[in-house]
């Protein structure tokens, strides 16, 4: 008895078929309608996504009717398994390769912070070094103007001086600055 079911629907799904080839559109649907579930069960399956697994199934469907005038009479639903499977496949693994390439591109991303945050903290440890070089009297006014970032009246209150002073002292650092250091000895 189940062999007579089975029979019939491969007759009626023939007939959909022959018709859908023809241009019925309305038969195209009742087949859509027959294996939706069967092939998003089958495309979910693969894809593991609910959604992703909507999207193929309807791809799958338009890759179907798009191949109907190829399609033998070898089985219907053999058939469209295979589509579905292959198609299904292919995007997992075009999903996979698009994962790949962003968690590659957020390595390289964290590395290349890394290394950055690495190359600035050498570089701050360079200019402490180098600042350890320069006469005490120049450099207490060189770290309060240019590291604490003070100004001049903060910097006068502070060490107990006048205005003056301190625009000199800073004068005389810039210049033994520029007498001592080069640019190329920070790059």
């Amino acid at each position: 008895m189940k062999t007579d079911r089975k029979g019939e629907s491969e007759i009626q799904d023939e007939a959909l078929i022959a018709k859908a080839r023809k241009g019925d559109e309305h038969a195209f649907r009742l087949l859509i309608e027959k294996y939706r579930n069967y092939l998003f069960k089958t495309v979910y399956s693969i894809i593991r996504n609910e959604k992703d697994a909507e999207d193929v199934t309807q791809e799958v469907f338009v890759r179907i009717y798009l191949s109907l005038p190829r399609y033998q009479s070898q089985g219907f639903k053999t058939w469209m398994t295979r589509i579905a499977v292959n198609y299904a496949i292919d995007v997992k693994r075009k999903m996979q390769r698009q994962l790949e390439e962003v968690m590659e591109s957020i390595e390289a991303e964290a590395d290349e912070r890394v290394e950055v945050s690495v190359m600035k903290k050498e570089e701050r440890e360079r200019i402490r070094q180098r600042l350890e070089e320069i006469p005490l009297n120049y450099r207490d006014v060189i770290y309060a103007y240019y590291i604490d970032e003070k100004s001049y009246q903060q910097i006068a209150k502070e060490q107990n001086v006048e205005v003056k002073t301190v625009e000199t002292k800073l004068y005389r650092a810039r210049s033994w600055l520029r007498k001592h250091w080069r640019e190329e000895d920070f790059q």
